[in-house]
């Protein structure tokens, strides 16, 4: 089976954290993009890892700004990166595609790759990535921050990796016109959420990077940490075109799937529109899709009047399989 533990398996993990360390304002928990760790001088270090397995045109790609996304998604700057790289068997040509990939996007965001391991896996289908992001943070922001009232604001739009993984894995299964799917592939250069986060973190109760199940696993992932309801309006969500295109031509809803690119942020409801014009101002394109409700001991997340209180299973994965 693919994707994320179901809920009693993830709990048994969670609850299993080490050693007490005071310093730790963060530590393991649903919904949390990172932990976080005070230092002495005052500053926070945010830290992430996650791993990558299925998109195989671009998995370097992927792995460099899903790692640094949920570091800037808490608030802070990713600086440094290491990553274990797993390959089932000496194709020099994977090799240099996925090193070259990692290399190029972490310049790109001015982020140091310090170490990591690399080896071979025969048991292995595809290879694998799995990348640890840190960073520095004035200000930590979690996801689990929202209040009652706040206003929900989206950037980019659904789907975004979503699509980009359709136009390049799926490629021989869309009869689309070529400029569509070109477009598409296109949106690996939206993946990163850095800008996006240095934007709103001034403003932001909580920021979350929905990824896998996409925005609405996203929602309620928010919804849980912060002990709210939220309610969503499925026509005030972005999605691209060429995402409409795609994700009707192979059946899957814009809203579950994979969601890197779009950074969802909870803010006060006297300063989302300050927020909304200073997204603009940098040309990222924002929009507001809901509001934060009541704090409750069922938090959850309705969509046109539908609730949603657990995560779902990526529309993507039953094309994997």
């Amino acid at each position: 089976m693919l994707g994320k533990l179901d809920p009693d398996d993830l709990a048994r993990v969670l609850s299993r954290t080490g050693a007490r360390d005071d310093s730790v304002l963060m530590g393991p928990k649903y919904g949390e993009d990172a932990a976080a760790m005070r230092l002495d001088d005052g500053s926070v270090l945010v830290a992430n890892s996650d791993p990558l397995s299925l998109a195989k045109e671009r998995l370097g790609t992927l792995a460099v700004h899903v790692a640094c996304n949920d570091v800037a998604a808490c608030g802070a700057d990713p600086r440094w990166l290491t990553n274990v790289l797993f390959l089932p068997d000496d194709d020099e040509a994977t090799l240099d595609a996925l090193t070259t990939q990692m290399d190029e996007e972490a310049r790109e965001l001015g982020v140091a790759i310090v170490g990591g391991h690399s080896e071979y896996a025969p048991a292995l289908e595809r290879p694998m990535v799995a990348m640890t992001a840190l960073g520095l943070a004035d200000k930590y922001v979690p996801t689990g921050g929202a209040e009652p009232g706040d206003r929900l604001l989206l950037t980019k739009g659904a789907g975004v990796e979503g699509t980009a993984v359709l136009a390049t894995d799926f490629r021989d299964d869309l009869d689309l016109p070529a400029d569509v799917l070109e477009r598409a592939e296109g949106f690996f250069g939206d993946i990163s959420v850095v800008p996006d986060a240095r934007v709103l973190r001034e403003w932001a109760t909580a920021m979350h990077d929905p990824t896998e199940g996409g925005l609405v696993t996203g929602l309620v992932e928010l919804a849980s940490a912060s002990g709210v309801r939220l309610a969503v309006d499925r026509s005030a969500v972005p999605v691209r075109e060429e995402t409409a295109a795609i994700c009707e031509a192979m059946g899957v809803d814009p809203l579950r799937v994979f969601g890197s690119g779009a950074l969802l942020a909870a803010v006060p409801d006297d300063e989302a529109d300050d927020a909304l014009a200073a997204l603009d101002d940098e040309g990222i394109e924002a929009n507001e899709i809901g509001v934060v409700e009541e704090e409750t001991d069922d938090p959850g997340v309705e969509l046109d009047g539908d609730l949603v209180t657990e995560a779902v299973r990526d529309d993507l994965y039953d094309l994997w399989e």
